[in-house]
């Protein structure tokens, strides 16, 4: 009998990707595999999943508001339609293991799985587990964590499987030619907000960039040979920097870059396919601390300076980054707390300091897990094939 999983992960690129790097590397051990994917009508999924070759089917899902239930209408007036549309999935595609990788998408599954005694595994992500892992982690078969300081915000059942084999990232590799990047030559600064981009980021830079473009920024500089400052309106030497604004603010920041002294040095980017298997050719990253954007820095062993998410459910985003921190391969800068300028300083001090650059990109190094997608699917292919027994 062929062993078939179901994935169930949604809403934002964190919770999707995560599976379909693991579904990937179950088809790698064992072609025959079957992988469905259920997801949610609003996330990003309902964007990708249709260019991935996997069997899927979206449903209404809707989050749940813990801080607003009065928004939680469309939840209760969608449920009949998710239970229904997995009562018909689980009935046709009859999955021996039902796999989670978080997010509100992948509750509704997860408790169908458990209800009609499926094998049912989690994959968290963050260092701090959402809700729906914290959840279903006392029922589940096989947990899988990205980051080993997750298990002790969890309450796990005896009996029950835990690996921290780390985030399943795709396995590096130079992208080459039409389906890679044409990266610039020379040093890159890399400002990336994550899957859909980071307005406030965004702004944060531009803000740095525009007050450092000023005549009056840095009075107190010398002029340069090429008529420029030495101070903060100078431009590091042989540095471009290569900025993913998100699709949906790319060509306001385009527009806004056009007018700096630098704009020559600038690449704006609404989005870069497989960014994360090209990032050895970053030199320093500024981004958000998403937790698949973090484990994909560290795999390229790239340093970082993190601007964690201040609305992240858990404030996870901040610990994910101040895991990085305390091993010495990011800087972290709150949000609320930046000062004018602060960005622009920080990335500068380090581009100028090449040897704390080597030292942050070894330590990043040690802590990535290029592995991972290949241990997640080993052992749970090992549970489903014992589900099928």
């Amino acid at each position: 009998m062929a062993v078939r999983v179901l994935f169930a992960g949604g809403g934002t690129g964190g919770h999707l990707y995560p599976a379909l790097n693991i579904a990937s590397a179950l088809r790698r051990l064992d072609p025959d595999i079957g992988c469905f994917f259920v997801g949610g009508e609003r996330g990003i999924e309902a964007r990708v999943l249709p260019s991935t070759g996997h069997d899927f089917r979206l449903l209404p899902l809707e989050p749940l508001y813990r801080q607003a239930p009065w928004r939680n209408w469309r939840f209760l007036a969608n449920a009949p339609a998710v239970w229904s549309g997995l009562r018909r999935t689980f009935r046709e595609f009859e999955p021996n293991l039902v796999v989670g990788t978080g997010g509100y998408v992948s509750a509704p599954a997860l408790a169908w799985g458990h209800g009609t005694r499926r094998g049912v595994a989690i994959q968290e992500q963050n260092a701090r587990p959402g809700l729906t892992t914290k959840m279903f982690a006392p029922r589940a078969d096989q947990i899988h964590l990205g980051y080993p300081e997750a298990e002790a915000h969890l309450k796990i059942r005896d009996g029950a499987e835990v690996h921290t084999f780390g985030n399943p990232v795709r396995p590096p590799s130079r992208v080459e030619g039409s389906e890679g990047y044409d990266w610039p030559e020379g040093r890159i600064l890399l400002v990336v907000g994550g899957s859909q981009g980071a307005r406030a980021l965004n702004e944060r830079l531009l803000a740095d960039l525009e007050r450092a473009a000023e005549p009056s920024s840095d009075r107190s500089s010398e002029p340069t040979t090429d008529g420029r400052t030495a101070g903060s309106s100078a431009w590091p030497d042989d540095l471009t920097v290569v900025w993913v604004a998100g699709r949906d603010h790319a060509d306001d920041v385009g527009r806004r870059v056009a007018a700096l002294p630098w704009a020559d040095r600038i690449r704006v980017e609404p989005f870069i396919q497989d960014l994360g298997r090209q990032l050895d050719r970053v030199t320093l990253a500024l981004s958000r601390s998403g937790a698949m954007l973090v484990a994909e820095l560290c795999v390229a062993g790239r340093p970082a300076v993190l601007v964690p998410l201040p609305t992240a459910a858990g404030d996870h985003q901040k610990t994910n980054a101040l895991a990085l921190h305390d091993a010495g391969a990011a800087e972290i800068r709150e949000e609320r707390e930046l000062a004018p300028g602060e960005l622009w300083s920080v990335c500068r001090e380090l581009l100028a300091d090449a040897d704390r650059i080597d030292r942050m990109a070894a330590a990043a190094k040690a802590r990535g897990r290029p592995d991972a997608a290949d241990r997640i699917a080993e052992a749970l292919l090992d549970l489903a094939r014992r589900a099928v027994a």
